[in-house]
């Protein structure tokens, strides 16, 4: 595999800005284990290696389960996630994949039943903020460490 750019080396203010964005929705007050489920889809949705091995072992810590994070792909298939969970989950699926028609009012309307205006925005920032930094994960070929 060809060497890309290191971006945080090269460009450490844009590094700078994106961890702004991370800090906000970290401490924005957004439910850790809501935020680690929008970034373990987002990011299965991407396909980005480096992110699911890294929130993936974020969200163990938080407590969540082997289980839940196994079958996260296929979370219609299951009754493992509440009907919170499986809002976000709606959302942040058509928000990654935005280019396939936007956010449905269903959708929305399904998170917003859930959660204030407040919240919804904040979740809206999670999904966005995962999605950049998939992007400039996968488009900089950023590899996980294999553990042995």
């Amino acid at each position: 595999m060809n060497k890309r750019v290191n971006i945080l080396q090269l460009e450490p203010e844009s590094y700078k800005a994106m961890s702004g964005l991370e800090q906000y929705v970290t401490n924005s007050g957004i439910d850790k284990l809501h935020y680690e489920l929008i970034k373990l889809r987002a990011s299965q949705i991407n396909g980005c290696a480096y992110c699911l091995d890294m929130h993936s072992r974020d969200a163990r810590k938080l407590g969540e389960t082997e289980q839940r994070i196994y079958v996260l792909s296929a979370w219609r298939e299951t009754d493992f996630f509440t009907p919170e969970e499986q809002a976000i989950l709606t959302l942040t699926e058509e928000v990654t994949n935005i280019s396939h028609g936007g956010v449905s009012d269903q959708t929305y309307q399904q998170a917003a039943a859930f959660f204030d205006e407040h919240y919804l925005a904040k979740i809206i920032m999670a999904i966005t903020v995962i999605n950049a930094w998939n992007r400039i994960a996968i488009s900089t070929h950023m590899k996980p460490k294999k553990v042995e």
